[in-house]
């Protein structure tokens, strides 16, 4: 592990995401190979039956797991996701939608990072989906 202030990057890489800042995802906690983030309910994320919707569910996956493996790779690096599987477990119905990730296994190229996500109604939470998301590390990347 480097010393460089991977979680200014994270941020700053988060805030150029103009989808997650429209949906209102937002980091929570932040640490080495772990990310946590959160989207509050709105109506304009739900399918037919007021649920979070599973693209939603399936983004905030994503990301989560996306920043929980870009903080263990090399400075100058970029984060692309190359692969995800969601299982959607139950309803995500709730105030907010969680997703807790974290790296199973940091390579060089690829690194492979789990996320569960959770539908919480005040101190409620209920498991209701979980991902695998395989990331690749984009070296010495320039935009």
């Amino acid at each position: 592990m480097s010393n460089y202030d991977f979680k200014a990057v994270i941020h700053d890489t988060f805030a150029k995401q103009a989808f997650l800042n429209f949906i209102g995802a937002k980091i929570t906690a932040l640490e080495y190979g772990l990310c946590e983030m959160e989207i509050p309910y709105r109506d304009e994320l739900t399918q037919q039956n007021k649920f979070f919707h599973a693209g939603i569910v399936g983004t905030i996956a994503d990301n989560a797991a996306g920043m929980a493996g870009f903080s263990t790779m090399e400075e100058g690096s970029s984060v692309l996701s190359v692969e995800y599987k969601v299982n959607l477990l139950a309803p995500a119905k709730g105030e907010v939608l969680i997703a807790r990730a974290r790296v199973i296994k940091a390579g060089k190229t690829l690194t492979i990072c789990n996320a569960d996500v959770f539908a919480k109604t005040g101190a409620d939470e209920k498991l209701c989906a979980t991902a695998t998301v395989t990331l690749m590390a984009l070296k010495n990347y320039t935009k």
